[in-house]
């Protein structure tokens, strides 16, 4: 895909991955639409640096845990930003919950933002792209947990493995028009409240016995982008984490 002139949606990309991701796609040539839950803040600061960039961006505000509007931001974003080509599903809640202690809440949060927003919102983009008898691109933001599950995060893991497996599914269903593939993002950034000494101590007991960066991300979303031979893959970005 040439995405000179192309409109990207990420999802939860006012801050970390997301924004890393929403900036790369800028600094390619795409316009950019991004969402945000509390972040209103961020996403205006993400917003600004998107135009400086020269390319145009819009945050809409999306609490995914409630809202069912999936349909209503893909028309949001073609209406503001003229079109819409790629979809980024990259908005995640990452909270503990052992087999022990995981309440219903925990687990409706989790499926609601990390499972069922995904498909709802790549249903509305891929009935767009037939539509307007386009191509398009979607790539989810998974998780190495997905596919090597351990015993604890069980809601988010579970999740992680349902979005796995729903790329796979919409690679076969959407095909030839619309590219799905996903990332798991290995040891990139410290979770909230953590810092780097946390990274680099974790980093030890993986195989590349670093930790990444967010441009490594990046690079995986535009790679995915750029292939036209790739779909219903999981590109794992982990220092061998994963294995």
């Amino acid at each position: 895909m040439d995405l000179t002139g192309k409109v990207a949606l990420v999802t939860g990309g006012a801050v970390r991955l997301g924004k890393a991701i929403a900036l790369g796609l800028a600094e390619r040539g795409v316009d950019v639409a991004i969402t945000y839950n509390s972040s209103a803040g961020p996403a205006d600061q993400t917003v600004a640096e998107i135009e400086t960039l020269g390319q145009h961006s819009v945050a809409f505000r999306a609490n995914f845990a409630d809202d069912t509007g999936h349909a209503g931001l893909v028309a949001g974003v073609a209406a503001e930003l003229g079109r819409m080509d790629v979809l980024v599903n990259s908005a995640a809640v990452f909270q503990h919950g052992n087999w022990d202690d995981t309440t219903v809440e925990n687990w409706d949060r989790h499926f609601a933002v990390n499972l069922k927003a995904p498909f709802f919102l790549s249903q509305a983009f891929a009935q767009y792209i037939q539509a307007a008898s386009g191509r398009g691109h979607i790539v989810n933001i998974a998780d190495w947990r997905g596919v090597r599950p351990g015993k604890d995060h069980i809601a988010y893991t579970l999740t992680k493995a349902g979005l796995v497996a729903m790329t796979k599914s919409l690679a076969l269903a959407l095909a030839p028009e619309i590219q799905v593939n996903a990332i798991a993002p290995g040891l990139i950034l410290p979770p909230p409240g953590a810092d780097e000494a946390f990274l680099r101590r974790k980093a030890q007991g993986i195989p590349a016995k670093r930790f990444g960066s967010p441009e490594e991300i990046v690079k995986a979303v535009l790679y995915l982008l750029d292939a036209n031979f790739v779909t219903g893959d999981l590109v794992n970005v982990t220092g061998g984490e994963h294995l």
